[in-house]
């Protein structure tokens, strides 16, 4: 009997591997703020010790991810997710034995960082750019992006519980157990799914520099860049700020739930929503609707209830940005080298993020106050929405067989 390739098993099957996938790698990433407190109390060490392991982290994260991109273009997801799940596992072990500075941004940083990388969106859309047609790319795209909220929405009172229960330190080992689930994912995934092939037709290098010269390509950088600075200040940096007003950490807790609970519906209604409506207008009203969300949060009263409307609202529009700009890639430039393209979209994400969670330490700790940040981060969102409306969503080579009238 012949073996089933990739593309003749059911589509439902293929997306539940994915889904799982980005469910483990981002459902324990989005629990580190959790543990912000716990270690730095029991390390004595100040805020901006955790805040620049996690700034490095994600630029580790965005810095790897077009390398990691263009190895499952060129090799195959597969061992790229295995060799990310195995690092993974070494950065949480490394992350709960490390007793300095140094040695927690070597492993939280440096190493997660680079596991990340290899784990999730731009490895996994690249095997889902060969296997699902465009028609349905944004949708597929998009429930496979409301599993990583889901993760998120799982494990943060997963690992509430866990450190309230056996610490930190049991924690992060057990989580170090959940990261090599990847392996027999990545496995299912990829079975059948042949490599790209290494010769004929465009080179990695000629496919970069051709989108490079695109501003529609330069546009989405710059608005990852921003989604980049806000979600992951956000993530570390809420429940801390909840505290510093008076709070309970069960507040922070569930706001950060219901930010995951929220986001698998936001994530997944835009990546339905972008096979009908232009992607460029939807992320335009994702990046001006956060402003504007930021700013009301600001302005009520801090009251549990405001902070899990917020948590909410914020939930909404939260990765829902991952569909939409990944889509829009694929539409413009095709799926050949999905990988490292969304890669480097992504890293300036991840540049976005080191500045979002390092300026949040660092300017708590210089004044006192994360109002300067709130102020940039509403800026921002701003900046992002007018960068996002003049994308031209044409594929290249629609845009050479029809000139533009212009």
């Amino acid at each position: 009997m012949t073996p089933m390739t990739a593309a003749q098993r059911p589509l439902a099957t293929l997306l539940a591997f994915a889904a799982l996938i980005v469910c483990v790698a981002m459902g324990i990433r989005h629990t580190f703020g959790l543990f912000l407190t716990p270690m730095s109390v029991a390390h004595q060490w100040e805020r901006e010790v955790f805040s620049f392991a996690m700034a490095l982290q994600n630029l580790m994260w965005g810095a790897a991810q077009p390398f990691a991109g263009l190895l499952a273009d060129r090799w195959g997801a597969k061992r790229v997710l295995w060799g990310g799940a195995a690092l993974y596992a070494l950065g949480l072990l490394g992350m709960a034995h490390a007793s300095s500075g140094t040695g927690f941004a070597a492993t939280a940083g440096l190493m997660i960082g680079v596991a990340q990388s290899g784990t999730t969106y731009s490895v996994v859309f690249s095997a889902l750019g060969k296997l699902v047609p465009e028609s349905r790319r944004s949708w597929a795209m998009g429930l496979v992006a409301a599993a990583g909220s889901f993760g998120q929405f799982l494990m943060i009172p997963v690992a509430s519980g866990l450190i309230d229960g056996i610490g930190w330190f049991a924690t992060l080992l057990t989580f170090a157990a959940g990261a090599m689930l990847i392996f027999p994912l990545g496995a299912s995934l990829t079975k059948g799914l042949a490599p790209a092939s290494a010769g004929g037709g465009q080179s990695a290098g000629e496919a970069l520099r051709e989108a490079m010269r695109e501003r529609s390509f330069v546009f989405l950088m710059v608005g990852y860049f921003v989604c980049g600075f806000q979600v992951v200040f956000l993530g570390v940096h809420l429940p801390t700020y909840l505290l510093d007003k008076g709070l309970s950490a069960n507040v922070g807790m569930t706001a950060l739930a219901l930010i995951g609970l929220f986001n698998v519906l936001g994530t997944y209604a835009v990546g339905h929503l972008g096979t009908r409506y232009p992607k460029r207008v939807i992320l335009a009203c994702i990046y001006s609707g956060r402003s504007v969300a930021i700013a009301l949060f600001l302005l009520a009263p801090l009251t549990p209830f405001g902070v899990y409307v917020f948590s909410a609202v914020m939930g909404l529009l939260w990765l829902s940005t991952v569909p939409p700009t990944n889509a829009i890639v694929a539409q413009v430039f095709g799926v050949r080298f999905l990988g490292m393209l969304s890669g480097f979209v992504f890293m300036s994400h991840q540049v976005g993020s080191f500045f979002g969670v390092w300026l949040g330490g660092r300017l708590f700790d210089s004044t006192g106050s994360y109002d300067i940040v709130w102020g940039i981060c509403i800026a921002l969102g701003i900046v992002a929405a007018a960068f996002n409306l003049p994308i031209d969503e044409r594929s290249l080579e629609t845009r050479r067989a029809v000139p533009s009238a212009a």
